[in-house]
């Protein structure tokens, strides 16, 4: 028997990879505890997506533990560590916004939850892949000090700029705004460095753009593409927090991410740390994805713009993919910005239209 565990099971790229590996033949533990319901309320629920895979997949088996529980954590990793042969860990509460109403509770899941994991193979199966799936938050509002240019529906970097093709690892994650939120994640991504470099355990950690794909439950306070799409389907106000709606963003599917994982699963590295996201192959601008949402919904949305940003948040984010497709060539991404809305409409309407009716 081989299996993978994966953490956030019911979620975005935790369901992806729970079918990803399962399909590979492996028999599949998920951890999951529907946090993201607690964090956003009911709407965020990830309860619809848990039942999915239980219907529909013979070899996965689920547990419903917080990762902040470190006895049972224990638990499940002593009943399968022989048989472990890979660990990723996508659980998190993922929301800047939230973060800072309730500090303590970002920080002991992001943080401590990491931290009891890593333990847990180290103790368990320290031979296997932990692949962490980090933020490009960690870098905090450091990205806006580039020099920008504002255009008609965008902000783009100076193009004679090192980093017009994108923000590479070697970018500092010191001295900037982090929210609550990037500190916890940055803390959880040394970490993972530290128990790769110090221990030699096989740990990657992928800094992510904005991760997105159709199973995404998507909300005000998470989820871009998704949250945008549903208020496009459906007719709900959108609200682009300051920078005109220019700002810009790179989105990964997350099938590709989890791709990158499988990449990174078959040769493995000590304390490895990617940039990860849609590169210059998959990035927008706020107006640009609503002008995509109302083509392929074929009305015009309801939304508004507010003058107020959020705190740290950044103006101009596309990851620079060089040094994971450097390191695992065959890999890269399949998916546009176009391509995953399409996707998500598609795949999530009819239970939009439920919701609502």
């Amino acid at each position: 028997m081989s299996v993978a565990l994966v953490t956030g099971s019911a979620g975005l790229v935790g369901s992806e990879a729970v079918e990803f590996f399962a399909n590979l033949g492996m028999d599949v533990v998920g951890i999951d505890n529907d946090m993201r319901g607690a964090f956003f309320g009911e709407e965020a629920s990830t309860k619809w997506k848990r039942q999915r895979l239980k219907n529909s997949l013979e070899r996965y088996i689920h547990y419903d533990v917080d990762i902040r529980n470190e006895e049972e954590i224990n638990e499940i990793f002593s009943r399968y560590g022989s048989a472990l042969e890979v660990v990723i860990h996508t659980a998190a509460q993922p929301s800047h916004d939230w973060a800072s109403r309730e500090p303590m509770t970002d920080f002991t899941v992001n943080a401590n939850g990491t931290l009891f994991l890593l333990e847990a193979v180290r103790e368990h199966c320290p031979e296997v892949p932990f692949i962490f799936t980090s933020t490009n938050k960690v870098y905090g509002d450091r990205p806006n000090s580039l020099p920008l240019v504002e255009k008609e529906t965008r902000w783009e970097v100076d193009e004679d700029h090192p980093y017009a093709d994108g923000i590479p690892e070697e970018m500092s994650i010191d001295q900037s705004m982090h929210s609550l939120f990037g500190s916890s994640k940055a803390a959880a991504d040394i970490l993972v460095q530290e128990y790769g470099r110090y221990f030699g355990l096989k740990t990657g950690s992928f800094r992510g753009g904005c991760l997105t794909g159709p199973s995404h439950t998507g909300t005000q306070l998470h989820g871009f593409l998704s949250y945008l799409m549903k208020c496009a389907a459906t007719g709900e106000h959108y609200t682009i927090f300051g920078y005109k709606g220019k700002q810009v963003r790179d989105n990964i599917h997350s099938a590709d991410l989890v791709n990158a994982f499988y990449e990174f699963y078959k040769n493995p590295r000590v304390g490895e740390v990617y940039n990860i996201g849609g590169g210059r192959q998959s990035h927008c601008s706020m107006l640009e994805a609503i002008e995509m949402c109302e083509e392929i919904v074929g009305r015009e949305m309801n939304y508004s713009l507010s003058d107020e940003s959020r705190r740290g948040d950044h103006i101009w984010y596309v990851s620079d993919l060089t040094k994971f497709k450097d390191h695992y060539p065959e890999w890269d991404i399949t998916y546009d910005v176009y391509d995953i809305l399409e996707e998500i409409y598609e795949y999530n309407i009819d239970r939009w239209e439920a919701e609502v009716a």
